[in-house]
């Protein structure tokens, strides 16, 4: 990732909120790639002079294939308060969806319990009891339907793995373009899913935040549906 593609949605002293681009890691991983991560990291420390170790807290997480709002911490501070807010169900985390298929209800909690395997980096629903499993719990609301697909609003209550293409998933609805737990119902492309509004408390103002970034409009299977951002 070029540095000059970097997209700043918001900058202070404490945070700095930027739009993460598809198909690029979120921090560094086993692949060595470049990642959003390092790209903040050295934007500060050109931008402000920095010498030495540039410090960013890294709050939340998402998946290399989707895209949308992230969040990082510009101090410990401020990293230590944003990770307690997400741990007490202070951040609001909404998506965007393309789901292949109708779900049989239009509105409705999901709630499975996941378990990763480490080895294939592939999460399953399995049973509580099962070691290592997780409970997860989304809400979604189908927004619009045309041609087989659903546009789903979803937010998030818990933030596991892959969390949102399994539980989809386990319903026979996967998102459009996720061929690994897509199975039979899968359709090639990029995959469609899109974290597009954050909402929290800035951790040293106190201000109430909200930050959005639209799907790419211009993109299949996005440009089938029209997608309505409520305040």
């Amino acid at each position: 990732m070029q540095d000059n593609e970097l997209n700043i949605l918001f900058e202070d002293n404490h945070l700095i909120v930027v739009m993460k681009p598809q198909m690029i890691a979120c921090c560094p991983d086993e692949s060595g790639d470049d990642n959003l991560f390092d790209c903040v990291k050295r934007y500060i420390k050109t931008a402000y002079g920095k010498p030495g170790n540039v410090y960013l807290g890294l709050v939340h997480r998402l998946d290399r294939p989707t895209g949308g709002v992230m969040v990082f911490a510009k101090t410990s501070k401020a990293a230590a308060r944003l990770s307690e807010q997400m741990k007490n169900g202070g951040f609001e985390k909404r998506y965007f969806a393309v789901l292949c298929g109708i779900p049989g209800r239009d509105r409705a909690t999901l709630v499975n319990y996941l378990r990763k395997n480490s080895v294939n980096n592939t999460v399953y629903v399995c049973t509580e009891s099962e070691e290592g499993a997780k409970f997860a719990s989304l809400e979604y609301e189908i927004k619009e339907k045309c041609g087989g697909l659903s546009l789903a609003e979803i937010i998030l209550h818990t933030g596991r793995t892959h969390q949102i293409r399994v539980q989809t998933a386990a319903i026979n609805c996967p998102v459009y373009g996720d061929m690994r737990y897509g199975g039979e119902r899968a359709i090639k492309g990029k995959l469609a899913l899109w974290a597009y509004s954050l909402r929290f408390t800035h951790p040293v103002t106190g201000d109430a935040l909200r930050f959005i970034v639209e799907p790419p409009a211009e993109e299949t299977p996005w440009n089938r549906f029209k997608v309505e951002i409520q305040p």
